[in-house]
């Protein structure tokens, strides 16, 4: 069987999430493996200028990234308390690029993910993070769907 000695997880702190972190605390801890835990703050459309000039989006844009760290670090405490080979990070950016660029700088031996499995229409709007890094990975990519009783 393949050893994996880096492990990226990408997180978007949602319950499909919660439930895919469990396969990718397994893989790490079976293999002694390093574990990189990713969170991507999608990069905002830039409306400077157009519609509210009253409002600092720098500002928003530090406050949204401080609560990603909050939200990080908070997770991190939760479920890595007894776990002590990893890394966490927080970036902005578009999900599955960072995705890709982390994995390929660290060049790991595996992605782990949750996919909300969207379906029709749904995923037509709004595509898939999972899917995009699938497609484009060099290394190989795990997705995890919640079970069929939730996650």
């Amino acid at each position: 069987m393949k050893e994996f000695k880096k492990i990226l997880f990408a997180t978007d702190f949602s319950e499909i999430s919660e439930y895919a972190f469990d396969y990718a605390m397994s893989l790490a801890g079976k293999f002694n493996a390093k574990l990189i835990i990713i969170h991507v703050i999608n990069e905002p459309v830039d409306l400077r200028g157009f519609y509210v000039p009253h409002i600092s989006f720098d500002s928003i844009e530090r406050e949204i990234a401080l609560s990603a760290e909050k939200m990080m670090d908070k997770f991190c405490d939760r479920k890595l308390a007894s776990f002590r080979n990893y890394e966490k990070l927080t970036v902005s950016g578009i999900p599955y690029e960072e995705i890709l660029k982390k994995a390929d700088e660290e060049q790991v031996d595996l992605i782990v993910m949750g996919t909300h499995g969207r379906a029709g229409i749904d995923h037509l709007l709004f595509g898939s993070t999972a899917e995009r890094v699938v497609r484009k990975s060099v290394c190989p990519v795990m997705t995890v769907r919640p079970s069929e009783s939730g996650a």
